[in-house]
C-alpha cells in the first residue's frame, strides 16, 4: 500500500492498525496509558483524555438516530449550536453483524467521522443483548434460531423476547461481536481518541417478571449461591446496602446454601439472583472488550421499581460480578433528579448521568449544575436533544454555554472542596420544595432562596416562587472571592460560625470567560443587588455572576 497517497488523517488510522497488526499486545499495553481512561484527583474519578481531565458536557441520540447517516448529518450543527463537547450514540448489533462472522461497519465509521469533523468526541452505547430489557436489536441470524439462541422464560414456560443469560451460546454470540467494534475501534480510533467510553449493553433487566424461569435459570437457581458471590459479602460486610446485608445475615450468613436458603424468599432474593446472572453476561462482555481496547465501560440502570439493573441496592452483586465495568450510572426521567443522582454518586462508583429527559431544558440545565458541582460527575448527558423544541435548544445551549466556560475551574476544583452545588429537590410526583437552602463555603455562609425577591407580597400571602428553574454552583477562587453560577435563585450572605460577625457585598460582576480568561462586564450595585442585599440571578435564563464579600460587626 503507498500511504503516499492517502489522507493525512487516514494515514495516521493505517499505521495505528498496521502497528497494533505487527506488534500485537505489546502495542495496545503500550497505548493504553494513552487512551481515555480514569484517574483519581482529589479523591474525585475523572476521565482522562490526551493527557487532561475532560468533563462530558454531552446529549445522547434517540435510539434510532445513528442508524442513518444522512439523518445525522443535519443533527451535528444543532449539537454544536447547543455547546456540546461529546455525542453519545448506540451501535447497533443487528447492523455491524449482518450474518454471523461477517462486520460492516459503516454506521460506526460514520459516527467517528461526523463526530470528528464537528470537533465532538463521542461514548457508545452497545445495543448488544439487552436494549430496555429486551433483545431487539440482536440480528436477524440470532432473533430467528431459538433453540441455538435460547431465550428467558416466563414462570408458565412462555418464552420472552429476551435473550437467556444462562445461555453460553448467547453470551459466546454477543461478546465475539463486541470484541469486533472493539477491535475496529482500536484500529480506527487509538490514536485520535474521539470515542471516549462504552456502555456495555442498556438497561439490562427482566421485565415485567423479576427474573429468567427457564429450566437453566431454576437450576441455577436451586444450586449453591457462587462462592465469589458470598466470599465477596463476607469481605464487604461492613459496607453491604441495607437490605442485602440484613438478608443475608437473618438468614445466618451462609455459604453453599441456594439463593432461597441463603437470602430468604421473596422479590429480594430473585433481584439479587439476577443481578447476579446479567452482571455475570455483562461484565465478561465487557472483559473481553476491554482485552481488546481497554477504554472505561459502564453500565446504565432503567430506574424502574421491580425492573431493571444496576439498582442502588444491588451495587454490590455488580461490583463482585462484574469488575470489568467501571461504573453503574442512572438513566434519571423522575422529577427527584436529586435524590437519585445522590444515591448513585457513592463511594466506589464514579458519577456519570449518560441519559436525562422529561423535564424542560431549564430544569435539565440546573440539574447539571448540581451534579457537576457537588457530586464530581464526569458527565451529563440530555437524552433525545435532536427533538427538543426551538426554545428548549437555546436554554440548553445557554446552560452548556456557562458551563462551558467554567469546565476548566470545575475540573481544576473537583474533590477539592471549593465548590457547592445547589438545586431545589423534588417528590417523585414532581413537586418541588422552594424552601431555603444554606450552605458554607470558606469563611461565609450561603443563603439560597428560591422565593421572588421584590415586590413584597401582600399581607397575609406568601411570597411566590421564582418562575423557572432554580439551580446552579458556587466556587470559591479565593478567601473573599467567589463565582455563583445558575439559574433562578437569589443569595444573601453570612460569616460562618459567628454569631455577631457579618457579610457585606464588596462588589458583584456581571461577565464571562473567553479562552479561559475572565472578561468582566457591569458592575452590579444600586437596584441590581437590592442596595447591598443580594446577589440574584435571573429566572429563564443562566448566567455568571463574580462576587467579593467582607466581614464587618
Amino acid at each position: 500500500m503507498n500511504f503516499m497517497h492517502i489522507a493525512p488523517h487516514r494515514s495516521i488510522l493505517v499505521l495505528s492498525a498496521v502497528a497494533a497488526l505487527l506488534l500485537g499486545p505489546r502495542f495496545v499495553r503500550a497505548q493504553a496509558a494513552s487512551i481515555p481512561h480514569l484517574a483519581v484527583r482529589h479523591g474525585a474519578t475523572q476521565i482522562v483524555v490526551d493527557g487532561k481531565p475532560f468533563l462530558v458536557r454531552g446529549g445522547e441520540l434517540e435510539n434510532s438516530s445513528a442508524s442513518s447517516l444522512p439523518y445525522l448529518h443535519n443533527l451535528w450543527p444543532k449539537f454544536v449550536a447547543m455547546h456540546f463537547n461529546t455525542v453519545i450514540a448506540p451501535v447497533y448489533w443487528q447492523l455491524i453483524e449482518p450474518r454471523e462472522g461477517h462486520f460492516d461497519f459503516a454506521t460506526v465509521d460514520g459516527l467517528i467521522h461526523g463526530a470528528r469533523a464537528n470537533h465532538l468526541h463521542l461514548v457508545l452505547l452497545w445495543f448488544g443483548s439487552w436494549k430496555n430489557s429486551v433483545s431487539c436489536y440482536v440480528p436477524d441470524w440470532v432473533k430467528e434460531n431459538e433453540q441455538r439462541f435460547p431465550r428467558a422464560e416466563l414462570p408458565d414456560g412462555r418464552g420472552l423476547e429476551i435473550l437467556s443469560a444462562f445461555s453460553p451460546n448467547n453470551l459466546d454470540a454477543d461478546s465475539a461481536a463486541f470484541v469486533a467494534l472493539m477491535k475496529h475501534l482500536r484500529a480506527t480510533d487509538s490514536s485520535i481518541h474521539t470515542v471516549l467510553m462504552v456502555q456495555v449493553e442498556n438497561e439490562i433487566g427482566i421485565i415485567p417478571q423479576s427474573r429468567d424461569y427457564s429450566p437453566a435459570a431454576n437450576a441455577a437457581f436451586n444450586a449453591p449461591v457462587p462462592a465469589a458471590l458470598t466470599s465477596y459479602l463476607a469481605a464487604h460486610r461492613g459496607t453491604l446496602s441495607p437490605d442485602l446485608s440484613k438478608a443475608w445475615k437473618e438468614h445466618g450468613s451462609k455459604t453453599g446454601a441456594n439463593w432461597r436458603d441463603t437470602f430468604g424468599p421473596g422479590p429480594l432474593t430473585d433481584n439479587v439472583f439476577d443481578a447476579w446472572t446479567e452482571a455475570r453476561y455483562t461484565g465478561a462482555i465487557a472483559a473481553a472488550g476491554k482485552s481488546a481496547y481497554p477504554l472505561p465501560m459502564y453500565v446504565n440502570a432503567a430506574l424502574i421499581p421491580g425492573g431493571g439493573r444496576p439498582l442502588p441496592g444491588l451495587f454490590d452483586i455488580w461490583h463482585a460480578a462484574a469488575p470489568a465495568i467501571d461504573m453503574l450510572s442512572p438513566d434519571i426521567y423522575f422529577p427527584d433528579f436529586k435524590q437519585w443522582a445522590d444515591r448513585y454518586a457513592v463511594p466506589g462508583n464514579p458519577l456519570f448521568i449518560p441519559e436525562s429527559g422529561r423535564a424542560d431544558a431549564g430544569t435539565l440545565g440546573a440539574d447539571a449544575f448540581y451534579a457537576y458541582a457537588q457530586l464530581n460527575a464526569m458527565g451529563f448527558s440530555v437524552y433525545a436533544p435532536e427533538n427538543l423544541n426551538a426554545d428548549d435548544q437555546k436554554t440548553l445551549g445557554q446552560a452548556y454555554s456557562v458551563l462551558d466556560q467554567l469546565t476548566p475551574l470545575i475540573l481544576a476544583h473537583q474533590g477539592a472542596g471549593h465548590r457547592i452545588g445547589i438545586l431545589t429537590p423534588s417528590t417523585f410526583a414532581g413537586k418541588e420544595n422552594p424552601g431555603p437552602q444554606t450552605v458554607t463555603l470558606g469563611a461565609y455562609t450561603f443563603n439560597a432562596s428560591f422565593l421572588r425577591g421584590w415586590p413584597p407580597a401582600a399581607p397575609g400571602h406568601p411570597q411566590p416562587p421564582i418562575p423557572g428553574a432554580h439551580g446552579g454552583l458556587i466556587l470559591q477562587l479565593g478567601p473573599n472571592d467567589f463565582l455563583v453560577a445558575g439559574t433562578g435563585m437569589i443569595l444573601t450572605f453570612g460569616v460562618s460560625g459567628s454569631a455577631h460577625a457579618q457579610a457585606g457585598i464588596d462588589s458583584i460582576r456581571e461577565g464571562k470567560f473567553v479562552n479561559g480568561v475572565w472578561t468582566p462586564g457591569r458592575n452590579l450595585n444600586g437596584d441590581d443587588d437590592n442596595q447591598g442585599r443580594w446577589l440574584e440571578l435571573p429566572s429563564g435564563k443562566f448566567a455568571i455572576r463574580r462576587v467579593t464579600l467582607y466581614r464587618y460587626k
